[in-house]
């Protein structure tokens, strides 16, 4: 990079061997060496580097501004890459063509954070066809990665305490009581301009 580098993210930790809890790739401590890598953003520019070698595999070139936030997708979406930017635009990315798959166009202001929504499938925790997005504007607004002109829901943040939403992450925490076998609830947490941190069910 030959400016500010934004945002980074490690890819999705894969096992080869599924039935192998002993695998040393199934440890978040090993990063290097078993294809693991790393996506970075900077001005208009989204790089992809081998942890190992620290070579650059591959850029996307596509936004026309400061890419704030680059987010690797995982199980059935593991291919791609999730981008939000300075104009305005949340893009999915196809990591093994390097081309741009959708774009979406509804905030009204910087982009500042993207999450894939995740789901709760026997406990297990993977990937839904739906994103969100966290903007300067003060919404998050959800979408359909199948159709680019689906936006699917928005929340707004409080004008007066949160002003702007700058961070956003999706946790799963543990039901008190279990429902209908289901054990976890799903969270969305974000945080505010203005410094509250809020966390919606």
């Amino acid at each position: 990079h030959t400016s500010i580098v934004r945002c980074v993210d490690i890819s999705p930790l894969q096992s080869n061997n599924k039935n192998d809890n002993n695998n040393k790739m199934n440890n978040i401590g090993v990063v290097g060496g078993n294809g693991y890598t790393i996506c970075s953003g900077s001005w208009d520019k989204i790089r992809i580097w081998d942890i190992e070698t620290t070579k650059q595999l591959n850029v996307f070139k596509g936004h026309e501004s400061w890419i704030n936030s680059v987010k690797y997708g995982s199980n059935e979406l593991l291919n791609t890459i999730l981008s939000g930017s300075a104009d305005k635009s949340i893009r999915l990315w196809d990591i093994r063509s390097g081309e741009q798959i959708q774009v979406f166009n509804r905030h009204t202001h910087h982009v500042y954070a993207v999450e894939y929504l995740p789901f709760v499938i026997k406990n297990i925790i993977g990937n839904s066809n739906v994103i969100c997005s966290g903007s300067l504007d003060n919404t998050i607004r959800f979408w359909d990665i199948r159709s680019n002109k689906n936006e699917l829901h928005i929340i707004k943040g409080d004008e007066k305490e949160d002003c702007r939403i700058t961070c956003l992450k999706f946790v799963s925490l543990k039901k008190k009581d279990k429902t209908k076998n289901v054990k976890y609830n799903l969270n969305l947490c974000y945080g505010s301009y203005k410094g509250p941190i809020r966390i919606w069910e």
